[in-house]
């Protein structure tokens, strides 16, 4: 394959990458942006490894097949509800991916490379393996806390700011010994490399485990950009205009979605780094108890809902993560069905950290066919809910909880959340009155207007549908 051809196929593939990310801003396109991206990446492989590529036929074949069986693998075996570390896992293999293409980037010796070329391309390969190790162990830090195998709490070292800071100045020092070993006659370059993977995996480690539970969200999303990055980065060492374009457009569209993600939990980007929501000491409310007493909370049973339901002009379901471990989401779309039939308005409140990463909610719903057109965004319904007659909350806390409003020492003050208490009656369905991934009480599940629908969730819905239909 001539270059003309490659580069032409290059093009063809990044203006593919570029409409994917087009159609992955909305639900109705959403399907069409993954096939364009799928055809894209297949017109990169194909032109990579026919044009590019010269030897070791048999390795690259045997790591693409290995790679496509996986992938297989996981797509049909993995619940919607790993999605989330998933996502983190897959993030790690970029991020390994980086460190490995450095070190055999390095390894290699270009000798055609002299003075200020030599000097850029050592900087490439060390930012791109600096940010590759970054990313991996960061993201298996992620998916061990997004999986529950390692806990939600945020850990805080003593000092730990000034641990993150050691740890810079010690990457950055390390870069110029690194470059000036690499342009000296004999110098041991391969020395401050490794200091500087080593201290990058560590701040990786330390920069997730710091940030809390209900911070993961925005963890998972700047977890892509950095990948995106990485495979940038990768992309300069080799040369691949290709893989720098498909870097930039990961790595700029996972910043922007983190920023939106902070900016939904009225949180700076800079703040979520050095540690997440909980890590407050003292009086806060996520150290003083209840919201309430026993005596407030009014547990209903499924038909009581169902009447309740029924009775209802409009009504506005507002979906959690306790959805997605139930997998509810059909018993959900179920009972949505037989309302809108009966001439009640249903509406779905979608926040935009519900769940454990961005869209969470969004991909459940669309897996159970709810109709795009009566989902919506927080913003788009919470001056609503006065007017509606019964909220449903299937599995959600922190993005419901009234202290974010109400109490100004809370872990969560000041983070936007759906309001349902303003309206008529709220139903809430959760297994008991433990607290949300912020570890946060909430003063929801005592109002007056609130009742408690207790057990799992697929199961309490299965009952709801059973009385509406009946």
């Amino acid at each position: 394959m001539s270059q003309g051809m490659i580069n032409i196929a290059y093009i063809g593939a990044s203006i593919l990458f570029i409409l994917a990310l087009g159609g992955l801003s909305k639900q109705e396109t959403a399907r069409r942006g993954n096939y364009f991206g799928m055809i894209g990446m297949g017109i990169a492989l194909f032109a990579t490894i026919v044009g590019i590529v010269t030897a070791n036929y048999a390795l690259l074949i045997g790591a693409v097949i290995i790679g496509a069986v996986v992938g297989i693998i996981l797509a049909r075996k993995v619940a919607m509800t790993q999605m989330p570390e998933l996502v983190a896992i897959l993030h790690s293999g970029v991020g390994l991916a980086a460190v490995l293409v450095g070190y055999a980037n390095f390894l290699e010796h270009d000798a055609s490379l002299m003075g200020v070329e030599k000097t850029i391309h050592d900087v490439e390969t060390y930012i791109g393996i600096l940010i590759g190790a970054l990313t991996f162990s960061g993201s298996i830090i992620a998916y061990g806390k997004l999986s529950a195998k390692i806990g939600g709490k945020p850990l805080l070292l003593p000092a730990r700011h000034w641990f993150n800071l050691i740890l810079l100045v010690v990457a950055i020092w390390q870069g110029f010994a690194f470059v000036a070993a690499n342009a000296a006659e004999g110098g041991n370059a391969l020395l401050p490399l490794a200091v500087m993977t080593i201290v990058a995996l560590l701040f990786g480690i330390h920069m997730v485990m710091a940030i809390g539970g209900a911070d993961m969200p925005v963890v998972v999303s700047m977890l892509n950009s950095y990948s995106g990055w990485a495979a940038a980065a990768t992309g300069f060492m080799l040369a691949n205009d290709l893989l720098i374009v498909v870097g930039a457009l990961v790595g700029s569209s996972g910043a922007i979605l983190s920023y939106i993600m902070c900016r939904a939990m009225n949180r700076k980007f800079l703040n979520v780094i050095l540690g997440g929501f909980g890590t407050s000491s003292g009086g806060s409310s996520a150290a003083s108890g209840p919201a309430g007493s026993e005596e407030d909370i009014k547990a209903v049973e499924a038909e009581e809902v169902a009447n309740m339901l029924l009775g209802a002009k409009e009504v506005m379901i507002i979906p959690g993560y306790g959805m997605a471990v139930a997998q509810a989401q059909h018993t959900v779309y179920q009972i949505t069905k037989a309302l809108r039939d009966k001439g009640v308005k249903v509406r779905f409140g979608i926040h935009p950290v519900a769940g454990r990463m961005p869209g969470h909610m969004n991909v459940l719903l669309a897996e159970a066919k709810v109709p795009y057109d009566i989902v919506f965004e927080m913003e788009e319904v919470n001056e609503d809910f006065p007017q509606v007659d019964i909220s449903v909350v299937i599995g959600a806390n922190d993005i419901v909880n009234p202290a974010a409003k109400e109490v100004p020492d809370s872990p969560i003050a000041g983070m936007p959340v759906l309001e349902p208490w303003h309206g008529k009656t709220t139903v809430v369905l959760k297994r008991g009155m433990a607290t949300g991934y912020a570890g946060v009480d909430n003063p929801l599940f005592y109002k007056e207007n609130t009742r408690m629908l207790f057990g799992d969730a697929n199961e309490s819905l299965n009952e709801v549908y059973k009385a509406i239909v009946a």
